[in-house]
């Protein structure tokens, strides 16, 4: 069925546009044409005066949402759970993201992504393996008993599992440099996962050595990483001056400073930052607690803490995300929306198909009102209707 999505100012990804209508045909675009147009066979859907139609916002790391944790339910039925919640704020395609655990418990959570992402606008993209290959000096929340080296098993298993999602996903892997080979990564990379630096203690060298081999991004820049100092810069500054490589944000105020990170946006060419929402199982809910490793963690003042005080995910969705980057970081409304789609999907290689408002993308939609509130999505040209973010 075609549609023609009307009445909205339309941002592609590239430009805003007034006086333009996005024509649907079933789950893709078949194009942009004057908001006067007459399409014949397609239904004319009006969209509320001074709305805004852009991309669906594309998160990497959502580690829960709607009351569920991945690694509680590392099921089909839990994938889908966690990409209905965060629906509503705007998100249309995400890693559901299993953080370090028994190595069984992480590979069932991908072979359920795997089968989740052929539901048909299901909004699952992948998967996102957090860990067990980290610092354990750098773990954050992440159960050290189950950190550890890679093994030839583990290497095995890791490369047969973009073969499962073929082209409908992607495997990130998110690995401390300094607990993995440089051989090791390439191999990774060789067979299809997407590989990142995080939770770690690398060297700057050390870190530049992984990128040569293959290194693609870094998970949530500046958390779970040693600050930069004068004659040990670190991972941290590696991930600001690789040139190629992708950098995860969490702009909630809490995990970074807002200066801090306009700091590294100054220094790094533009869109290689992406938004990220860290996300757990209270977003879309009003709950005061979870259960993560069977400890109590609470939601407090927009933080999610552990009973020592220890950060355990944020509590920020992506719709509140690219608010903050505006309010926080001073980026103007087409850059934050960047980040939340267009980047993310080139650190992905999805951007042939997701990203931008284009004719022959995947139809994942956003409607925005003035105030960059969630009026409605659409994922695969299938509109949920009516929702609005808390």
């Amino acid at each position: 069925m075609r549609q023609l999505l009307t009445g909205a100012r339309l941002f592609t990804g590239d430009v805003l546009l007034d006086g333009h209508a996005l024509l649907l045909d079933g789950p893709d675009i078949l194009d942009i044409v004057p908001a006067v147009a007459t399409v014949a066979g397609a239904a004319r859907v009006t969209l509320p005066e001074g709305s805004l139609l852009a991309p669906g916002f594309i998160d990497t790391q959502v580690n829960g949402g709607g009351g569920v944790l991945f690694n509680d339910t590392p099921t089909v039925a839990g994938a889908l759970a966690i990409a209905t919640a965060h629906r509503r704020f705007g998100t249309t395609a995400l890693l559901p993201t299993v953080i370090t655990d028994d190595l069984n418990t992480m590979m069932a959570a991908a072979e359920a992504a795997a089968e989740a992402a052929t539901v048909p606008g299901s909004g699952i993209i992948g998967v996102h393996l957090e860990g067990p290959f980290l610092s354990a000096a750098r773990r954050g929340v992440h159960k050290e008993s189950h950190i550890r080296r890679p093994n030839g098993v583990d290497l095995d298993r890791l490369c047969a599992l973009p073969r499962q999602f073929g082209d409908l996903g992607r495997v990130l892997l998110t690995l401390a440099p300094e607990q993995v080979e440089d051989a090791d990564i390439a191999r990774l990379v060789r067979a299809g996962v997407v590989v990142a630096g995080g939770h770690s203690a690398a060297s700057h060298e050390r870190t530049q050595a992984a990128l040569r081999a293959g290194l693609r991004g870094f998970t949530h820049l500046f958390n779970a990483m040693p600050p930069i100092n004068n004659r040990s810069p670190g991972i941290a500054l590696a991930a600001m001056t690789a040139k190629d490589a992708w950098c995860g944000l969490i702009v909630d105020g809490i995990h970074v400073h807002p200066d801090l990170l306009a700091l590294a946006l100054a220094v790094k060419p533009r869109g290689k930052m992406m938004l990220v929402t860290d996300a757990m199982p209270p977003t879309g809910t009003d709950a005061s607690s979870f259960t993560l490793y069977g400890d109590r963690i609470h939601r407090r003042d927009g933080r999610l803490v552990t009973d020592d005080g220890v950060l355990a995910g944020a509590d920020i969705d992506m719709a509140q995300a690219v608010r903050n980057a505006m309010s926080l970081l001073g980026l103007d409304l087409e850059e934050a929306l960047r980040m939340a789609s267009l980047y993310p999907a080139r650190f992905l290689g999805l951007d042939g198909r997701l990203g931008q408002l284009a004719a022959g993308f995947q139809a994942d939609l956003v409607l925005l009102d003035a105030d960059q509130q969630v009026l409605d999505t659409w994922v695969a040209g299938q509109r949920d209707g009516g929702m609005t973010s808390a």
